[in-house]
């Protein structure tokens, strides 16, 4: 898939959720917070199968060899993964406030993506810059 049909796809996905959230919102639907966070969980699981065909088959074929495009790919698939994590525990304590669950539980997955985000990022720029 060309990277315009995967910018396309992903700006679908999103559209679809900020309707779905903004009519949960309204008030205008009685409608479970799982409902409404459908779309982003069918996009992460694409990106989650993605991944993973693509890491299985380069050590398949033996394209892989190195250790760090193995790290990276299990880089990606654990970011995904914290990424789904905090998105069920806010629909959790979205959807049953009696549970009285902290924040601060709710968003600790997003908490510990976001530095290693930052830091990925900022270790690739530099390493990229080198290059040069």
């Amino acid at each position: 898939m060309a990277v315009l049909h995967r910018a396309l796809f992903t700006w679908f996905v999103l559209l679809v959720f900020l309707i779905l959230l903004v009519l949960r919102l309204d008030t205008r639907t009685q409608w479970n917070w799982f409902i409404v966070f459908i779309p982003l969980w069918v996009y992460d699981t694409i990106l989650l199968i993605y991944v993973l065909f693509h890491m299985i088959s380069h050590c398949k074929n033996g394209h892989d060899r190195l250790w760090s495009s193995v790290h990276r790919k299990i880089w990606y698939i654990s970011a995904i993964v914290l990424k789904m994590t905090t998105q069920i525990t806010l629909c959790l304590k979205l959807q049953y406030p009696a549970w009285e669950m902290s924040i601060y539980y709710v968003m600790a997955p997003l908490w510990l993506l976001l530095p290693a985000l930052l830091t990925d990022v900022f270790i690739t720029l530099v390493k990229r810059d080198s290059r040069y």
